[in-house]
């Protein structure tokens, strides 16, 4: 199927997908904790069956039984070096099931392991077991490729860049977000939308945990800034156990009436994942009938994202800022401290310019003595965890650029794409390859022109080249190209002119680096505000530039304000209503060391915090001292953030690394003062036929950052192992996770048979198909929805 097909699919109505394959799989025999590829391999009819029965009911597009199809997944049964054959075997089956009435994608689905930035995975080496995965299905003759319940944005992006770079076949990408609308990453909706479709997904959407009404909401909030079709693909409901066996409680008729809403918000395709089967997709295919697919709202969109939060640009909105700080241009320590291989004051400065209002990051490791394209990778991989900002990506080499657009887990803006020809003939490619937007300089190998109208002409040849590439004007900034008045007193002219031509008469949007303009000059401070103001009004939608500068501060909002950007004046009241000006964030060495131990652990530290506790235990503070009144709690005001929704799973994973190299170190200074800090005993497993274990292995390690002894039996352990475990290490509490609603049931097993052999721990359980409903209706006495609610039911528990 060519791109051009998969289009002209959604023209006159919606397509529909397939629905479960696990659970009609298990009608037809499959057993619990087998390999599901290997077991259809072996039973080709089965297969065969369910996606006969899915295009009887309407599906005109089946994935193939790949889902577990990776090198990282089949390792579990010793199938890792059967990859591309088990593959290509398996398309082949469902393009036999399917026949010519219909299509048959490769189904990408998670390698069950975090990638960099927010794991230990290499994102390339992600790319490379989802690339052999690839290689097997266009091998079986699939028409296309669905990347499925993705939990985490960068694995996503993993996955597409793999199927971009191996072929040109279309790609769906769907989600699966959390019932607070992010994933178990912290991406929203919107970021992820804006983040696949620029880099290449022909369809974006979501699919599994929940049910059609809750993904209506998350379809919704992607509609307004889509410019590819949506997908859905929800739950029948919620499950339930009923009679030993799980349930879904949503009927058919009920899912399919959900249908023409999801249309209506967008979803051009549409399909049932876990608890549905045939006869929900035959509802659906009804209900669909009734009405006409919605196109998306948008050809193109000015938008950058990070993993967690989109910045929108345009005229009808305020102007953002793009914090200039991390540049080490002119900045000495900032340079001694790159050519050192630290990125400290990067840390600082990132924190210091989001906190006084700077929407962008510029990043820049342009420094000599330095290997640049391993700084800028560091600096992105730093960033991109303790910060939500999304980054501008600022080098003038294309391996730099390359480095950093493959790796930043979202939309980035790059800076910048001038008429130079190494920059048209090798950095454009690379920045429409990872659908950057991209700020234009009207400047030549030959000269900077200095009128509006010279400036004009190159403006239209790099537009020219980017239109080549797919590029619109939504997707195009251009640099105004600041000029020192000090020098040419008609520079300042020149710029407010073109300003004024892109917002008036070209279309787009514009950015300034304000500073230069008051260079030699005296209270530039005045200088630089006047002009951002003057440029605000001539329709400037964004300024690189300090935000710690309160004059030219004050001259963003006031603009913004008086020619009705800000609507209702929110922003410039919000910035203004307090009497006390906001502080700067304060540097760790300039507090107490005990006091920058906490920090560190908050903030994620784990490169300095061992420094301030050697620090503090020299300045008479004791260890215990430190781990009940710092440490403690330290993570214990990370989980608040956590519940909170302001920090979330990447802060969170590296505030618990932090400490955990805080107790390494801590822990002989504690034994030798006879202290102990070992709590209660926790065994942890997932339940016997379940493979996952990213859930838990973040609740063994928050656990341990909370002195309780963790044993943790792994992944796809059966009741009698759980048991004996307990029983050896005399368990106080019992932690079981479930991922699928196949082996949700196990859990009921392992509570019964630990009853039966007289054991007193108390269970708590967690995994995204249980809730607290089903902890009470199975026996366990705690249920646990994260990491943090885990470490609260096991205080709970243990008291």
């Amino acid at each position: 199927m060519t791109k051009q097909e998969f289009r002209k699919l959604i023209e006159s109505r919606v397509v529909i997908l397939d629905g479960a394959t696990g659970t009609e799989l298990a009608k037809q025999g499959m057993p619990q904790g087998v390999c599901p590829e290997q077991w259809v391999l072996q039973n080709p009819q089965a297969i065969e069956n369910v996606q006969r029965a899915y295009r009887e009911a309407g599906s005109d597009i089946v994935y193939a039984c790949t889902f577990g199809g990776n090198r990282c997944k089949l390792e579990e049964f010793g199938l890792q070096d059967s990859v591309v054959e088990m593959n290509q075997a398996l398309a082949r089956l469902s393009k036999n099931a399917m026949g010519e009435n219909g299509f048959v994608f490769g189904d990408i689905a998670p390698t069950g392991r975090f990638v960099e930035p927010f794991g230990d995975f290499k994102f390339d080496d992600a790319v490379e077991v989802y690339r052999e995965q690839v290689k097997g299905l266009l091998a079986g003759g699939v028409d296309g490729f669905a990347v499925e319940t993705m939990l985490d944005i960068q694995e996503a992006r993993a996955a597409l860049i793999a199927i971009k770079e191996s072929c040109d076949l279309p790609v769906i990408v769907t989600m699966t977000y959390q019932e607070d609308g992010r994933t178990l990453t912290g991406t929203d909706p919107a970021s992820a939308l804006i983040t696949l479709q620029s880099l290449g997904a022909d369809a974006v959407g979501c699919n599994c945990s929940t049910g059609p009404a809750q993904m209506l909401m998350f379809i919704q909030a992607m509609q307004p800034y889509a410019t590819v079709p949506l997908v859905a693909k929800p739950n029948a409901g919620m499950p339930k156990l009923v009679n030993g066996k799980t349930i879904f409680d949503m009927p058919p008729e009920e899912f399919g009436s959900y249908i023409p809403e999801l249309m209506k918000a967008g979803a051009c395709f549409i399909g049932g994942c876990c608890g549905t089967a045939p006869e929900y997709i035959r509802e659906a295919k009804k209900a669909a009938a009734s009405a006409s697919p919605v196109a998306p709202v948008n050809d193109a969109i000015s938008a950058v994202s990070s993993a967690r939060k989109t910045v929108c640009i345009g005229s009808d909105r305020t102007t953002v800022i793009v914090g200039e700080r991390i540049n080490p241009t002119g900045k000495k320590k900032l340079q001694a401290e790159l050519r050192e291989g630290k990125l400290d004051l990067v840390r600082q400065y990132a924190a210091e310019q989001v906190h006084a209002g700077a929407e962008i990051l510029d990043v820049n490791m342009g420094v000599s003595g330095i290997d640049e394209r391993d700084m800028m990778v560091q600096a992105i991989k730093l960033l991109s965890k303790i910060s939500d900002a999304p980054l501008c990506i600022d080098s003038t080499k294309p391996e730099v650029v390359e480095a950093a657009l493959r790796l930043y887990p979202g939309r980035a803006l790059l800076n910048s794409i001038s008429c130079e020809k190494e920059r048209i003939e090798k950095t454009l490619p690379i920045a429409a390859k990872y659908g950057a937007m991209f700020i234009l300089l009207p400047l030549t190998d030959d000269e900077i022109p200095p009128t509006c109208d010279g400036r004009i002409s190159v403006i239209g040849e790099i537009y020219a080249q980017a239109e080549k590439y797919g590029y619109k004007k939504a997707d195009i900034v251009v640099d105004g190209l600041v000029m020192t008045v000090s020098s040419d007193q008609q520079a300042a002219k020149e710029t407010i002119s073109l300003v004024e031509w892109c917002a008036s008469d070209f279309g787009v949007n514009t950015i300034l680096g304000l500073s230069n303009v008051s260079f030699g000059l005296p209270e530039r401070k005045w200088v630089n505000g006047a002009f951002l103001a003057m440029n605000i009004d001539r329709g400037l939608t964004m300024a690189i530039a300090n935000p710690s500068d309160e004059v030219l501060m004050a001259s963003k909002f006031a603009g913004d304000a008086l020619i009705g950007k800000d609507k209702k004046l929110r922003e410039y009241v919000g910035r203004f209503s307090d009497s006390a000006p906001a502080a700067s964030a304060k540097a760790k060495e300039q507090l107490p060391p005990e006091e920058a131990v906490f920090r560190c652990v908050i903030n994620g530290d784990q490169d300095n915090v061992v420094a301030f506790i050697k620090k503090a235990i020299e300045a008479g503070i004791s260890a215990d001292t430190l781990v009940n009144e710092k440490l403690i709690p330290a993570i214990q005001k990370v989980g608040y953030l956590f519940d909170q929704k302001k920090y979330f799973l990447p802060q969170l994973m590296m505030s618990a690394d932090t400490m955990r190299t805080a107790f390494e170190f801590i822990e002989p200074v504690l034994r030798e003062s006879g202290t102990s800090t070992q709590g209660p005993t926790v065994i942890l497993a997932t339940v016997k036929g379940d493979i996952h274990d990213i859930g838990k292995n973040l609740v063994a390690l928050m656990l341990k950052n909370y002195s309780f002894k963790v044993i943790d039996l792994g992944k796809d352990v059966s009741a009698e192992e759980i048991v004996a475990a307990a029983e050896e290490h005399n368990a106080d509490i019992i932690g079981l996770s479930a991922l699928m609603t196949t082996t949700m049931s196990e859990m009921k097993g392992v509570i019964e048979h630990a009853r039966q052999r007289g054991i007193k721990a108390k269970f708590m359980i967690g995994g995204a198909v249980v809730d607290n409903d089903y902890a009470e209706e199975i026996g366990a006495e705690g249920y646990a929805p994260d990491a943090i609610g885990a470490v609260k039911t096991a205080q709970r528990l243990s008291n």
